[in-house]
């Protein structure tokens, strides 16, 4: 089949519209606030949250920490969008894995599983992890900026999912967050928490697609209708 040209954006009155121009001073903006997070990436992950320091990460970059707050007013807004950077887009792709509430539960669910545990075991993934377990005691709200940008964020998504599931009787009477919870725990037992304490190998890829199918199978045993 061949390829249909696409017609040139137009206007309400059928004329093309003109492209769009870029600004330089927000395209300015942008460039500096992503250099901020490049040099505060490899400041968090190789000092840690408590030893990182604003006054660095300004000098790293290249000007004064009254410039850097002019783009982020904390230590801590500047690790969220740090996080967010790092994580927010491969997680979203697992995410739009999940079937329509009509679709295939079983495969879209192993499906999710798989991306999921693979985004999960990224290098720089596992580093933010360990990051917040180690120092999540000493400044609660280093888990609290963790868990609303990650796994507070996911849980919304899943439970959106498993409302729609539900609804269309694929599943059993049963709190929605609380299965996205059940779900999501499921992914992350055994491969996760064994590359989270560095006593486990590389999985293969099998490896990982395997523990996937056994989390969605065990999930369904217990919450599809009988």
């Amino acid at each position: 089949m061949s390829a249909v040209a696409k017609s040139p954006r137009q206007t309400p009155d059928g004329e093309p519209q003109p492209a769009l121009k870029s600004d330089p001073k927000a395209d300015k903006i942008e460039a500096r606030r992503k250099a901020i997070i490049e040099v505060a990436r490899d400041v968090f992950l190789t000092q840690g949250y408590a030893a990182a320091s604003m006054s660095e990460i300004a000098a790293r970059v290249g000007g004064s920490k009254g410039t850097l707050y002019n783009y982020f007013r904390s230590k801590e807004e500047l690790f969220a969008a740090f996080m967010v950077d790092a994580c927010q887009g491969a997680a979203n792709a697992a995410y739009l894995h999940l079937p329509a509430a009509d679709g295939d539960l079983r495969g879209g669910l192993i499906d999710f599983g798989e991306l999921f545990l693979t985004f999960l075991l990224n290098d720089q993934v596992m580093a933010i992890h360990r990051l917040v377990i180690a120092e999540a005691g000493r400044f609660p709200e280093l888990g609290r900026v963790f868990y609303e940008n990650g796994p507070r964020k996911g849980e919304t998504k899943l439970k959106a999912f498993f409302d729609e599931v539900a609804s269309s009787g694929k599943l059993r009477p049963y709190d929605t967050l609380s299965l996205a919870r059940w779900f999501r725990d499921m992914v992350f037992c055994d491969i996760y928490s064994r590359a989270l304490w560095n006593v486990l190998g590389e999985p293969t890829p099998q490896q990982i697609r395997q523990h996937a199918v056994e989390a969605a199978d065990i999930f369904l045993a217990a919450f599809r209708p009988e």
